[in-house]
């Protein structure tokens, strides 16, 4: 007598086990806070104030194209309107846009905005990376290095082990490379200004402001050697970026050249001579490096991590 097997269910078991598949595989799939990149141990942003891409295309920037060949890149990556520092600066480090945490102009102060934060912690801040850092991991050690003045009250009070406004891109750049060298911190943010300021002293496109992005094209290189000497380049990601770009001599406006900024990433995990889809903003920095380090964004973010930016997120 022949036996015909008889699968449960039929079809429709067939059906469940396929969805039970996808969901699976959706769950495997790297998420928001999921888990820290393997052998990621440290994270440094370069944010250079007016840094635009056509900049970093027309003038001599050796190290920059370095990191893109050797790292993952978007050069048409978004900034916020207005394209003005202070939302965007936000935007960069609260993961979220000016919508959701309510700096709206460089005249904003914690507490003092026409529109009201979603949700705001220390000091009326809406969260900041800084912030989910210390609160996730609280024997972090955070450092944040200025060189314009603003940018400090956008970061919560006290969450930062030092937080310092040097005077000049040289000098905040030496500070940030003696912390990063005697602390290691996992978390390092430079901030660098006098691209900005060719910008709006020479205009933009001129000879004076290409020689400025030489300039931080040196000092990023500074920063990349401080860590070969010091051994933590292999458990590295650094990351160059910017607030907004910029026309004749200011921004502020709704013009390509304004809002475009590059996102230049290079480290451990990090795929080589990848370019980014330009659908990167500037509040995914947020993101990214929670994703990185480990750490669950708060629900109030809207910026999601560029995970195209790695070869394997483990």
């Amino acid at each position: 007598m022949n036996r015909r097997v008889v699968q449960p269910f039929g079809a429709a078991g067939s059906l469940v086990r396929i969805l039970l598949l996808a969901s699976l595989a959706v769950i495997m799939q790297p998420q928001r806070g999921d888990a820290q990149v393997r052998g990621v141990e440290h994270f440094i942003v370069i944010g250079v104030d007016g840094l635009s891409p056509e900049g970093i295309q027309r003038a001599k920037t050796p190290v920059l194209h370095k990191m893109m060949a050797e790292g993952a890149s978007s050069l048409h990556a978004r900034g916020v309107m207005p394209t003005v520092s202070s939302p965007n600066w936000a935007s960069m480090i609260m993961g979220a846009g000016p919508e959701q945490h309510g700096v709206l102009s460089n005249e904003w102060k914690p507490g003092q905005s026409t529109i009201t934060p979603t949700e705001a912690g220390p000091g009326g801040i809406f969260p900041t990376i800084f912030g989910q850092l210390r609160k996730q991991k609280p024997s972090s050690k955070i450092g944040c290095f200025h060189d314009w003045a603003g940018f400090g009250r956008l970061v919560e009070p006290d969450v930062c082990n030092k937080i310092v406004h040097p005077k000049g891109p040289v000098e905040t750049t030496d500070q940030a490379i003696a912390y990063l060298k005697d602390q290691r911190p996992a978390l390092l943010f430079i901030h660098l200004d006098h691209v900005d300021h060719a910008g709006h002293t020479f205009g933009h496109g001129t000879p004076q402001y290409d020689k400025s992005i030489e300039e931080a094209d040196e000092l990023i290189g500074k920063v990349l050697a401080a860590l070969r000497e010091t051994g933590l380049a292999d458990s590295s990601l650094v990351l160059v970026t910017s607030d907004h770009g910029g026309k004749g001599k200011g921004h502020g406006g709704s013009t390509m050249g304004e809002i475009e900024i590059p996102w230049i990433i290079q480290g451990r995990g990090i795929a080589k001579g990848r370019q980014l889809a330009p659908t990167v903003n500037t509040y995914d920095t947020a993101a990214t490096i929670a994703f990185a380090l480990g750490l669950t964004p708060p629900k109030c973010w809207i910026g999601r991590p560029v995970v195209d930016a790695f070869d394997s997120a483990k």
